[in-house]
């Protein structure tokens, strides 16, 4: 683990690894790897950069660290703006990303495998920055700057949420009258939960699940817990490995979607006794619980793709079997007190993050447009917004749209006069 502490001269070895020249190196390649292929966002950038609308701006991110976030990174600080981050969770830091990126004069801290403690410390450095607008993925950043009172005077413009479960922290926020400033949901921008959440978690779930357990998908029963964007891709991406697809869900809507798409529709107290694979997908706590455990087959596989780890019982998982050994990178064996051996891929964390790299360049380039307009327009409106939450405005959300189809060379039909006054016509 290497921790990266404000600025590249200043970063300590918290346990001795790699040397640090040849992580930067490695940040570097990946950095370039996805910047080729975030055509959508490397654009948005351009547009922007000659004017450096973001010159003396502070902004503070709390984000995954992996390539595809030094490409927003990066391309803040190209707009002019000083640059702290911190990652979005104790697991999912690519080391030599945060080298990387500590070599070019962000502010970095973050590094894999923090404890709590250190997590918690590392957002509370990049709050000590001072920024004008965060950036969050999760809203731990956001709810320490309205709770933690050594934060209350922060001049704080305004903040954009990345991901459903943030977005339904920052709205509890709203709902108790303590919201400090507004807040943009990026992840209700059509561009970003439609193909983040659905295609980029649905391809990087199977990465993360294929490296940490190497078997075959098809024929095997996968309970996918939750039928949102993200239930639905991961849905969507095992059927089309050959899995046998079991959904289970609280929302009629939701589940009735999930029966019409083909797929079998139970409680979890059905799926647990005859699922091989279990994938949770739903930003709540407690949806696979010691009962379901209890009763899951021999050789049974959990994970977890929400945000956070409260979905399974890993506690009950990897504090109260009868032993508990790591079998492969990111998978741990847990033997029951019934005898049997189920298995956690990644402590219960993000799987595809914690035992892949997360979503594609191609899908993060269209969240983080969104990102960066958001930005943007917090800057010039936080006054006419007020303290409250808004989506991404529709006028951002089709531009990243544009630019999306213009980067993969897709071109489209326009109404011709004739359609246009037809349509306004009645």
């Amino acid at each position: 683990m290497i921790g990266f502490y404000s600025d590249w001269e200043s970063f300590f070895v918290l346990s001795k690894v790699k040397t640090s020249a040849k992580l930067v190196k490695e940040g570097k390649l990946s950095y370039e790897w996805a910047k080729s292929h975030m055509a959508i966002l490397n654009n948005t950038i351009s547009r922007l950069k000659k004017s450096k609308p973001l010159k003396g701006v502070t902004l503070g991110f709390c984000l995954h660290i992996t390539k595809e976030t030094s490409v927003l990174l990066m391309g803040a600080k190209e707009l002019g703006a000083t640059v702290a981050c911190c990652g979005g969770n104790p697991l999912t830091t690519q080391d030599n990303i945060a080298a990387f990126l500590a070599s070019q004069g962000i502010h970095v801290y973050a590094w894999h495998g923090q404890s709590v403690k250190e997590y918690d410390w590392c957002i509370q450095q990049v709050l000590n920055h001072k920024p004008t607008i965060l950036t969050d993925d999760g809203a731990d950043m956001n709810v320490k700057a309205h709770f933690d009172k050594k934060y209350k005077d922060l001049p704080i413009l305004g903040a954009t949420e990345e991901t459903t479960a943030g977005v339904t922290r920052i709205r509890a926020v709203e709902n108790q009258g303590k919201l400090r400033y507004p807040v943009i949901l990026v992840n209700e921008a059509y561009t970003k939960h439609m193909f983040d959440n659905r295609y980029g978690t649905g391809q990087s779930t199977i990465d993360g699940y294929l490296r940490a357990m190497n078997l075959l998908l098809a024929s095997k029963r996968t309970v996918v817990v939750g039928y949102g964007w993200v239930g639905r891709g991961v849905a969507s991406r095992c059927h089309g490995m050959g899995s046998k697809i079991i959904v289970t869900e609280v929302d009629p809507v939701k589940a009735l979607e999930a029966h019409m798409d083909g797929f079998e529709v139970m409680p979890m107290a059905q799926a647990c006794k005859i699922g091989d694979i279990f994938i949770t997908c739903t930003g709540m706590t407690s949806v696979i619980r010691k009962e379901h455990i209890m009763q899951m087959k021999e050789g049974a596989i959990m994970g977890n793709v929400g945000h956070f780890d409260v979905e399974i019982d890993a506690e009950f998982l990897l504090k109260k079997s009868k032993s508990v050994k790591e079998v492969r990178p990111n998978l741990d064996e847990c033997v029951l007190k019934n005898g049997r051996r189920v298995y956690l891929i990644g402590q219960g964390r993000l799987a595809n993050l914690v035992a892949a790299e997360g979503h594609p360049p191609e899908v993060m380039a269209q969240s983080f447009s969104n990102q960066i307009l958001s930005i943007m327009y917090i800057l010039k409106n936080h006054k006419k917004i007020g303290n409250k939450i808004i989506t991404v405005p529709e006028e951002i959300d089709r531009q990243v749209a544009v630019d999306a189809l213009k980067a993969m060379d897709v071109k489209m039909d326009k109404l011709t006069p004739e359609q246009v006054k037809y349509m306004n016509s009645w």
